[in-house]
């Protein structure tokens, strides 16, 4: 009997013009840009566009999206009230993001309606969770600017949004990953949209997905100085406990996103004026490396993307609680992408499974009591 790869690894289910990952060579390209290309130098309006047209937008194309993005970002009325009532509960922000696009179809069900509506529903629930009053979207600001705005309730400067744009164009399409094949799966069926880019916000919510970035930056936090790194991190891979912010399932060198998002993480701090935590990450960073290489040499166990999303999004002044939430205001334009490639030449998706258990039993008799 034949026994096919647990988890589909290495099983072809879709073609895609989106993005490739090579994990032996540690590469990753957006539409046929190089990562570094798109992530530092296109706006999240233009990466959107790309991913949705495959190309770059012309000049008019760009302005129109901006208009079309910056019109739809006022929420239903249904939708505040439920954000509101998940706040008012303390529900997890990533189950108040699935809870609010649910019905984000009353607004409509279109692709640019619910990409404009993921930063509002979550610095909605986040200002709200923590007793202010939301802030209404402005549409004289780009997306990353307006997402700012909205949690701060100030405009932000060009710094911060090139440092937000840098990460959200960084995240915004990773190949055949579980909430973008989710996302592909429902929309086999015939499925709407919403409820592709809902039942992806479920895969994304788990913590071996989406879930890890804040353990990475608390783990720089516990050790608080570089000198105390090799202790603190030695008694932990002694423990057999997992260093987050190393180590990934395709990339067998260091994730390009961390190289990217580890730029852009320094110009931001730069420009702070406060370098420290900065230094602090790198230190702990190389004191990883080489400890991982000591116990568990040959293993691979490089950078990921989580380490340097948490140093930068931190940096930004956001919270543990919206590390996740943001990943997906980023990723649902790939979500979104996706779903478009698999309407376009649909087959539905439906892997087989091997049959392992028990044969031949029979119905009739009774049952014996369990022991």
């Amino acid at each position: 009997m034949t026994h096919q790869p647990m988890g589909l690894e290495g099983v072809v289910a879709a073609e895609t013009r989106l993005s490739h990952v090579d994990g032996e060579r540690g590469e990753l390209i957006i539409a046929g840009y190089p990562l570094a290309e798109i992530a530092t130098n296109a706006t999240f309006e233009e990466a959107t566009w790309l991913l949705w047209h495959g190309r770059r937008p012309t000049p008019a194309e760009l302005s129109a999206f901006h208009r079309e993005l910056a019109g739809r970002r006022a929420l239903p009325a249904a939708t505040m009230a439920l954000v509101q009532e998940c706040a008012a509960g303390q529900v997890d922000a990533m189950d108040a993001l699935r809870i609010a696009a649910g019905s984000i179809s009353l607004a409509g069900e279109d692709a640019i309606t619910i990409a404009a509506s993921f930063p509002t529903m979550v610095a909605s629930f986040w200002r709200v969770r923590h007793g202010l009053e939301p802030v209404a979207p402005r549409a004289d600001l780009s997306h990353a600017a307006n997402y700012l705005y909205m949690l701060d309730g100030e405009p932000p400067d060009h710094e911060r949004v090139r440092a937000l744009e840098t990460y959200l164009n960084t995240v915004i399409d990773h190949g055949l990953n579980a909430s973008t094949f989710t996302c592909r799966v429902i929309c086999s069926t015939g499925s709407d949209l919403v409820s592709a880019v809902v039942g992806a916000i479920g895969a994304l919510k788990g913590p071996l997905h989406g879930g890890a970035p804040g353990p990475a930056l608390e783990t720089v936090f516990e050790i608080g100085d570089a000198s105390r790194a090799e202790a603190v991190l030695r008694r932990k891979i002694e423990n057999g406990d997992r260093l987050m912010g190393f180590g990934h399932r395709v990339y067998k060198v260091r994730d390009p996103r961390a190289d990217v998002l580890a730029v852009a993480a320094e110009r931001l701090f730069t420009r702070g004026g406060d370098m420290s935590l900065y230094r602090l990450a790198r230190d702990v960073e190389a004191t990883a490396l080489r400890l991982i290489e000591e116990y568990k040499p040959g293993r691979r166990l490089q950078t990921n993307v989580e380490f340097y999303t948490a140093l930068l999004l931190h940096g930004l002044g956001l919270e543990v609680s919206l590390f996740t939430p943001t990943f997906a205001i980023g990723r649902v334009s790939g979500w979104i992408g996706h779903a478009f490639e698999q309407r376009a030449a649909n087959r539905l998706i439906r892997p087989a499974s091997e049959y392992v258990g028990a044969r031949d039993l029979t119905w009739s008799g009774s049952v014996a009591s369990a022991a």
